[in-house]
C-alpha cells in the first residue's frame, strides 16, 4: 500500500477517534453537573452502548496506522517524524487513560439502577469528567502533531 494513502487514513483515523472524544467533552462537560442521577445514568448508559463497539475497532485500529505510519516513514530523527512519534505517543496515552480509568468507571456505572445508585456518585461522575477532560487533549494533541507531520 502506498504511504500517502496509509497516512490519509491515518490521518482519518485520528479524526474520527478524537471526534469521538471532543464531541462528549464540548457537548456535555460543562452542563453534566446539571442533570439528575437518573439522566446521568441514561446518557452514560446510551453513550457506552453507543461507543463501545465501534471504539473497540477504531481505537486499535488508529494506533496500528498511527505505527505502521510512523515506522514506515524514511526520514527518521526529523521535524516531521518527531511529530509522527509525538501523535503515536499521544494517542497510545489516550488507550492507557480510556483502558485503566475511563472504562472502570463507566463500567460501573453501567450497573448502578435506580435502587443501586451509590449516595456519591457525583464524586464518582466528577472524576469520569476530569478524566475524560484529560484524554481529550492528548487527543487533539496527536492530530495536530499528525496533521503538522504531513504539511510538513
Amino acid at each position: 500500500m502506498d504511504l500517502r494513502l496509509i497516512r490519509l487514513f491515518t490521518l482519518f483515523l485520528i479524526l474520527l477517534v478524537t471526534g469521538v472524544f471532543w464531541g462528549p467533552w464540548i457537548a456535555l462537560h460543562r452542563s453534566l453537573h446539571i442533570f439528575t442521577k437518573e439522566e446521568f445514568m441514561k446518557i452514560t448508559h446510551a453513550m457506552a452502548d453507543n461507543l463501545e463497539k465501534p471504539m473497540r475497532i477504531l481505537m486499535p485500529l488508529c494506533i496500528l496506522f498511527l505505527a505502521i505510519s510512523t515506522f514506515l516513514y524514511s526520514h527518521k530523527y526529523n521535524f516531521e517524524f518527531a511529530c509522527q512519534l509525538g501523535s503515536l505517543g499521544c494517542m497510545i496515552l489516550t488507550l492507557i487513560i480510556t483502558l485503566t480509568i475511563e472504562l472502570p468507571i463507566v463500567k460501573q456505572i453501567k450497573q448502578w439502577n435506580q435502587q443501586t445508585v451509590p449516595a456519591d456518585w457525583q464524586v464518582i461522575r466528577d472524576r469520569w469528567l476530569r478524566f475524560h477532560t484529560l484524554r481529550v487533549f492528548p487527543a487533539m494533541i496527536s492530530f495536530l502533531l499528525y496533521v503538522l507531520s504531513i504539511l510538513f
